[in-house]
């Protein structure tokens, strides 16, 4: 894949340069220290793979993705992990927080090769995405660079961002870790929680009433879809 560094600090950039060079998949075309002078460059030019940061003088990162005409893979990589909903649902195959460790770009690179061309890629061990583990009431997530023990019973809803969740709980806090909603599902269905939306699993003991195609869960109104209302509501006996 051809891509392209965007980071206004030459160190960042030195260690994304260093690292893109290890992999052999990978083709560095050119880096930019701030997305103004990207703009042009990545409209008239093939290119695949985006490392873009956000917060740059006069032009972030997130200006710089609304405003280009071709759309490349793009990978956040940046210090502020404030920005990494907004990223996600631009479309990000991955959000990066520096310090960037090679193996999670590694993995970050993984993903991008299976959406680019997925016939070409096959995972190793090495740097599959790691799922939950599972163990009586609570499980561990990967989020950022440790394993976070989550409680059953202290998560009130999850919210699928593509193959991202945010995981919500009863301390108002949330979770953003790297799996897919599905997987979710099938650890949880036999823990009391219920797939309601196609974005959606609740915690069906922190379900505060029902009103209409919504459920009130704490201070949010979580939509239910047509095509999970009937097993939703046979199973809380509606």
């Amino acid at each position: 894949m051809k891509c392209v560094i965007i980071d206004d600090e030459p160190l960042a950039v030195e260690l994304l340069k260093d690292f893109v060079s290890k992999i052999d998949s990978l083709e560095l075309v050119n880096t930019f220290n701030n997305a103004i002078d990207a703009v042009s460059f990545i409209n008239q030019t093939n290119v695949d793979l985006i490392f873009l940061d956000i917060q740059m003088p006069h032009f972030s990162g997130i200006e710089f993705l609304n405003t280009i005409e071709k759309k490349p893979l793009i990978i956040f990589t940046t210090a502020y992990s404030d920005y990494a909903v907004e990223g996600f649902n631009l479309g990000a195959v991955d959000y990066l927080v520096k310090p960037i460790p090679f193996h999670r770009f590694l993995k970050s690179v993984v993903r991008a090769q299976q959406i680019h061309n997925p016939a070409a890629v096959t995972p190793t061990a090495d740097v599959a995405i790691a799922t939950p583990e599972i163990d009586q009431d609570f499980m561990f997530v990967r989020a950022e660079y440790e394993n976070v023990k989550l409680n059953f019973s202290d998560i009130l809803f999850i919210e699928g961002l593509k193959d991202y969740v945010k995981i919500y709980t009863t301390d108002h806090k949330y979770t953003l870790t790297l799996i897919s909603l599905i997987k979710l599902e099938n650890l949880l269905s036999s823990k009391g929680f219920s797939r309601i939306h196609r974005s959606y699993i609740i915690n069906i003991k922190h379900v505060k009433s029902i009103q209409k195609n919504k459920v009130l869960i704490s201070d949010k109104r979580i939509p239910i879809s047509e095509s999970y209302k009937n097993a939703f509501f046979e199973r809380i006996n509606l």
